[in-house]
């Protein structure tokens, strides 16, 4: 049986390693990698360091507006279906890549199987919110990390093909925490554990108004401890045209930095005081690391990291951000709410499952 698994940025090709390293045992396994992102994060020794397999395919599709995006990919994604002919099409989450593949595949009748299926943050002006919807609804097999999760999919009527599996992206942490160790040290960033905040911003939401980017600027300038701040390049051009990027220059307390590496990134999550995000991943990174997290957003799909505790919500426009960070108390810490990192073997015995009661007309 063939596989044809699509993929297009950092987050989707981390998850794809912790995955493939089980379907490959049974199963005939094509990668695509779409480009949706490029950086020289994703270059060779990328895949070398984290074991990824190589991709069979790399469609080059690169950044552009959501349609002109979405749209070459369809293109090139629907070229290579033809030419493998899988037996299904795996996705994971909600980018662009992700619906592209599963509109491929459903218009050719072949089945998707989606990986991280019933997440909602319920705000379809998010481009991810579309993706993820529109995935679920044409998918034969739903992989879903939560029991909420799969509320979420029977509240819209999918009933068939759900499985709680686990979050794949904690099998990833587990094994690339050990990497990461190995691999890079505090000294590296002059930096001693528990004595900094480590901030990522890149949503549009936040780099493309004014108002949100002076608000979190001044909370980290107001901050107790030290910040590590690794700038995305738009954010860093933002920064730039609002006047804000010297400010951050000429504080002591502020530590600037280019983009780093995944595994950098783990490693500054395992010993930072708090973070302060709007990413989907590094919230969830953080509950893992069992660090404090505060969301630059007012909404997440990671409902689960809130209710306990763990991650804050906050709208830097009407919240005082630096004094909850300077005055947080760490919680008590119960289970895991995500699994034993053991979703990647659970997938691949369910796939493998699925399609053979169907060749034998059990579905």
């Amino acid at each position: 049986m063939k596989l044809l698994t699509i993929a297009g940025t950092r987050p989707q090709l981390v998850k794809v390693a912790a995955v493939s390293r089980e379907l490959r045992k049974h199963f005939t396994e094509v990668l695509v990698n779409t480009g949706q992102h490029y950086d020289y994060n994703m270059a060779g020794v990328f895949f070398e360091q984290l074991k990824i397999p190589k991709p069979d395919y790399d469609l080059g599709v690169g950044s552009m507006t959501h349609g002109r995006q979405t749209g070459n990919m369809i293109i090139k994604i629907e070229e290579v279906v033809e030419k493998e002919q899988p037996d299904a099409v795996v996705v994971y989450g909600d980018t662009n890549s992700t619906l592209a593949g599963a509109l491929v595949a459903s218009k050719l009748h072949i089945p998707v199987l989606h990986i991280e299926a019933g997440l909602r943050s319920f705000n379809k002006k998010m481009p991810e919110e579309i993706n993820r919807v529109i995935t679920d609804h044409v998918s034969e097999l739903l992989f879903s990390p939560t029991s909420l999760a799969v509320e979420n999919l029977k509240k819209e009527n999918i009933t068939e093909g759900i499985h709680q599996v686990g979050d794949v992206m904690y099998d990833a942490v587990l094994y690339n925490l050990k990497i990461a160790e190995e691999k890079h040290s505090l000294d590296e960033f002059q930096l001693s554990s528990k004595s900094f905040i480590l901030g990522t911003i890149h949503r549009a939401e936040n780099t493309d108004n004014k108002e949100r980017m002076s608000a979190i600027i001044d909370a980290f300038l107001r901050l107790d401890y030290k910040v590590f701040l690794p700038l995305h390049p738009r954010t860093k051009n933002k920064l730039e045209s609002y006047n804000l990027l010297n400010r951050l220059y000429d504080s002591p307390n502020i530590i600037l930095s280019e983009p780093i590496s995944y595994l950098e990134m783990l490693l500054l999550e395992k010993h930072a005081l708090a973070i302060v995000t709007d990413s989907g991943g590094v919230q969830k990174e953080a509950y893992f690391a069992k660090i404090p997290c505060f969301t630059l957003r007012e909404e997440t799909e990671w409902v689960e990291t809130v209710e306990t505790g763990w991650n804050q919500l906050i709208d830097p426009l009407n919240e005082n951000l630096a004094n909850l960070i300077n005055s947080f108390e760490l919680k008590e810490y119960k289970e895991n709410l995500y699994g034993d990192g053991k979703s990647g073997e659970r997938i691949a015995y369910l796939i493998k499952e699925h399609f053979s009661n169907k060749k034998r007309g059990k579905l």
